[in-house]
C-alpha cells in the first residue's frame, strides 16, 4: 500500500498499556509526532517512558489503542511497514551477544533491505575504533550502547526511538550524540526518553512531560527551558541537570 506523506508521521489516540489488571502504566495516552522533528519525553522514574517505547517498538503486547496512524494510514505497531521505518535503541539491550559490531551492522541493514554505508565518522565520533571486532557480550554497557547508536544513526530510519540514550556514555560521546540528535531532522523524526534535562533542552523541538502514564504538559521552541520543565514535574528527585 502506498503511504501518503502528511504533516504528522505518527498519530496515537487513547493508548493504554498494563502489566496486569492492577498495574496500568499508560492510560489514554495521546501523541502526535510530526515529520522531521526531535521530541523529548521526560518524566520521573515509573512514569511510563520505557513502557511506551517498548509498546511503540512492538515488544509490549498488553495494550489497546483507539487509533494508530502512520502517514494518515491505519497501522499496527508490529506491521511490517511500520517495522521498516523505525529503529529503537533501548536503555539496556543484551541481545546479539555473539555478534561483533560489524556482524550486527550487516544483519540490521539486511533486515531493513538497505546497503550498509560508510560508518567511519560515526565510529570515530563515538570513540569506538577499538571495539568493532569484539563480541557484544564482551563489551561494557557503554560500548554496547555505542554499537546500537552507531547502527541507528547509520540506518537513518524515518522514526528513531531512543530510550535513555545518554546512559552509560562518556562525556565526549554524549556531546557527539547531542549533535547527532539535534541534526536528525534532515533524515526523519526522533522520539527519545530521558531523565536528564540537559539532553532534552539541548536537542528537542518539543518536550513532553509524562506523569502517571499520561502526557501532562508540552513545551515547544522558546518555551523549552530547564526551570519550566522541572516545575512541570511533580518531584525532581529523579531528574538531573
Amino acid at each position: 500500500m502506498d503511504i501518503k506523506l502528511g504533516e504528522n508521521l505518527l498519530t496515537i489516540k487513547n493508548l493504554s498499556a498494563w502489566y496486569n489488571e492492577e498495574q496500568t502504566v499508560l492510560s489514554d495516552f495521546l501523541l502526535e509526532l510530526r515529520r522531521n522533528e526531535v521530541v523529548g519525553l521526560i518524566g520521573l522514574n515509573g512514569a511510563g517512558k520505557t513502557t511506551f517505547i517498548k509498546t511503540l517498538s512492538g515488544l509490549h503486547e498488553t495494550f489497546r489503542a483507539e487509533e494508530i496512524r502512520l502517514h494518515d494510514c491505519a497501522v499496527k505497531f508490529r506491521d511490517k511497514k511500520f517495522k521498516l521505518i523505525r529503529y529503537t535503541v533501548f536503555a539496556e539491550d543484551n541481545s546479539f551477544q555473539y555478534f561483533t559490531f560489524w556482524e550486527y551492522l550487516s544483519y540490521v541493514f539486511a533486515a531493513y533491505r538497505q546497503k550498509a554505508p560508510d560508518v567511519a565518522a560515526l565510529i570515530q565520533g563515538f570513540h569506538f575504533e577499538e571495539y568493532t571486532d569484539v563480541l557484544m557480550k564482551d563489551l561494557s554497557t557503554g560500548s554496547r550502547k555505542k554499537a546500537f547508536l552507531i547502527t541507528a544513526f547509520a540506518l537513518k530510519p524515518e522514526l528513531l526511538l531512543l530510550d535513555e540514550p545518554v546512559n552509560g556514555l562518556d562525556f565526549e560521546s554524549t556531546e557527539f550524540l547531542y549533535r547527532l540528535i539535534a541534526g536528525y531532522k534532515a533524515y526523519g523524526t526522533v522520539l527519545f526518553s530521558s531523565h536528564i534535562l540537559e539532553s532534552i533542552t539541548l536537542t528537542s523541538d518539543r518536550v513532553l512531560v509524562l506523569e502517571d502514564g499520561c502526557i501532562r504538559q508540552s513545551f515547544e521552541g522558546s518555551q523549552i527551558n530547564a526551570a519550566d520543565i522541572r516545575a512541570a514535574l511533580s518531584s525532581d528527585d529523579s531528574v538531573e541537570d
